[in-house]
């Protein structure tokens, strides 16, 4: 099943973090297009797109930031195919992959699990990832992906949603920030050996 959105200006940066030490989040950005973004669910015949692309927008994101072994260890432990086809047949993950025309232009991860005790609602879920490919940062995808993750929780009967975001990473949380999700808390999240902070965000979805 495909959604299509219709872009104009909106968009993710290159990605979020991983709430716990195996997931994370990135940024925004802001440049003008109207792109037919379209947004489907992933299968497990996606495992090879979802490990290279994975990879490779977490390498786009954070690679400069980060000591280049641990940023291997972390890439290593977090994307591969037989990883995200354990991943694509878990029920409580789903993958929504986003396309303009043949060209694959980001993805995002649902975690439909645990959440920590401070986080808004009685009934939250965690936008694990969402990324956006290189060529296509800052033409609308985040934002499609964003939307789409929102109403699959909705559409699921969860009543709030959860991310967490490099505390260093303003464009990221002025992202989240502006799709209404507020700092409520934080944790530790590891590249490799190295410790980093990341603010936890949540916001409450509309009901029905």
């Amino acid at each position: 099943m495909w959604l299509s959105f219709m872009s104009i200006g909106d968009s993710i940066s290159q990605g979020y973090r991983d709430s716990v030490p195996r997931r994370r989040n990135g940024g925004c950005g802001g440049r003008m297009s109207n792109l037919d973004i379209r947004i489907r669910m992933a299968t497990h015949e996606d495992a090879q797109l979802l490990a290279d692309l994975g990879a490779r927008t977490f390498k786009q994101a954070f690679g400069a930031d980060n000591n280049p072994d641990d940023l291997a260890a972390y890439l290593e432990s977090a994307f591969g195919p037989a990883i995200q086809h354990a991943e694509l047949i878990d029920p409580v993950t789903v993958f929504l992959i986003a396309q303009v025309g043949d060209a694959l232009a980001g993805y995002a991860k649902l975690r439909l699990a645990e959440a920590p005790a401070y986080v808004l609602g009685e009934r939250p879920a965690e936008i694990v990832r969402i990324y956006a490919d290189q060529p296509w940062i800052g033409r609308g995808v985040g934002s499609a992906l964003m939307g789409s993750g929102l109403a699959a929780l909705g559409e699921r009967g969860y009543d709030a949603a959860w991310l967490s975001v490099w505390e260093r990473n303003q464009r990221g949380i002025a992202f989240y920030a502006k799709w209404g999700f507020d700092a409520v808390g934080r944790q530790v999240f590891l590249v490799g050996s190295d410790p980093q902070n990341d603010l936890v965000m949540s916001r409450l979805l509309a009901a029905g």
